[in-house]
């Protein structure tokens, strides 16, 4: 079974970097957003099972991409990661006021990324057939 995993990150480095490693992972399909308005179209067009936002976007941030998802019933329980090098404390807790269900300070860890995302796919509804 495929998994679809939205990327929103508007560095291109750091996306490639989880690109990188989110393409060693068996049955996951990418789709790309470099702000957040894209990331909400492409939300809008496709099933997607996992989120991977950055806060600071262009157009549209990674909260308005959060509460997007959450407003929508078809996408509010799609599990969503922040990946940020926001380190304020005010950031991280609105952003899980806003339903996000896990934050990872950038540089990331691969092997403590990858263990955080496979945790929230299986433990998610959203990726049943």
């Amino acid at each position: 079974m495929t998994v679809n995993i939205l990327i929103a990150e508007d560095d291109e480095v750091m996306l490639q970097i989880i690109r990188s490693v989110l393409s060693r992972g068996k049955g996951f399909q990418l789709f790309i957003a470099r702000n957040g308005k894209e990331a909400i179209q492409i939300k809008e067009k496709n099933k997607i099972d996992l989120v991977i936002t950055d806060l600071m976007m262009p157009y549209a941030n990674g909260f308005e991409v959060i509460s997007a998802f959450r407003r929508d019933p078809e996408t509010a329980g799609v599990p969503v990661v922040i990946v940020s090098s926001i380190g304020n404390e005010e950031a991280v807790i609105e952003g899980f006021k806003l339903g996000a269900d896990d934050f990872i300070q950038k540089p990331i860890q691969v092997g403590e990324f990858m263990s955080r995302i496979n945790r929230l796919l299986a433990n998610s509804s959203t990726n049943l057939p």
